[in-house]
């Protein structure tokens, strides 16, 4: 993401209520208005005196985040992450009917996977198996391969290119399920916005190589 500081909360795409009944209003407003907005307001704060770095974009904050003064280091880190999660988390979101994946995506998941249902379980068995916080991430190679990872806390997987993000944080989801992780999984998976992931995906592939088709 090519964002630069001061960051800005981006609108929710849809109403707080959209996603009902899977993912419930009260939920959205607090992840949004709430989580969400804190990253941004903390990220903003430590950049705030640090001119040097205020022209960084984003993703290089995420990944060169080593680089910077020890006194803000972490947080940027920590920040700068929750914002990258995130901003993909509710823009690759939308209301049910559920969609699927579009040509070249559908092509790269049959080869990476072999079907969509494959990559589902193996991104859940991600999303349950991440101990405490953290997110299951469906992620492209530079040469157009699909791999799912998890990562702990607010930490991306770049330099992989991530599609598609479930985010498993309790605030996720623990007004809707409590505990029941597996089930906030389900619930989301059928609100994922495809053709957007998909599109995502072919953007990707056009900075690169032809993707050949099964």
């Amino acid at each position: 993401m090519d964002e630069r500081y001061p960051f800005a909360l981006p609108p929710l795409p849809y109403g707080y209520d959209a996603l009902e009944p899977e993912i419930g209003g009260r939920t959205m407003q607090y992840h949004h208005d709430k989580h969400f907005a804190a990253y941004i307001e903390n990220l903003n704060r430590l950049l705030a005196g640090q001119s040097a770095y205020q022209k960084w974009s984003l993703n290089k904050l995420c990944t060169d985040w080593e680089e910077l003064p020890q006194d803000i280091r972490q947080g940027v880190r920590n920040n700068a992450g929750g914002v990258f999660n995130h901003a993909l988390y509710f823009e690759n979101l939308a209301p049910t009917p559920v969609s699927s994946p579009l040509a070249p995506l559908s092509g790269a998941i049959a080869r990476s996977f072999g079907d969509s249902e494959t990559m589902k379980n193996v991104l859940k068995t991600a999303a349950l198996g991440q101990f405490g916080s953290g997110w299951a991430v469906l992620c492209a190679d530079k040469g157009g391969e699909l791999r799912v990872v998890k990562t702990a806390n607010q930490d991306t997987p770049l330099p992989l290119h991530p599609l598609l993000v479930c985010d498993v944080w309790e605030h996720a989801y623990y007004l809707d399920y409590q505990n029941r992780r597996g089930d906030y999984f389900d619930s989301w998976w059928r609100l994922v916005n495809w053709p957007r992931v998909s599109h995502d995906y072919e953007i990707w592939m056009s900075r690169r190589i032809p993707v050949p088709q099964p």
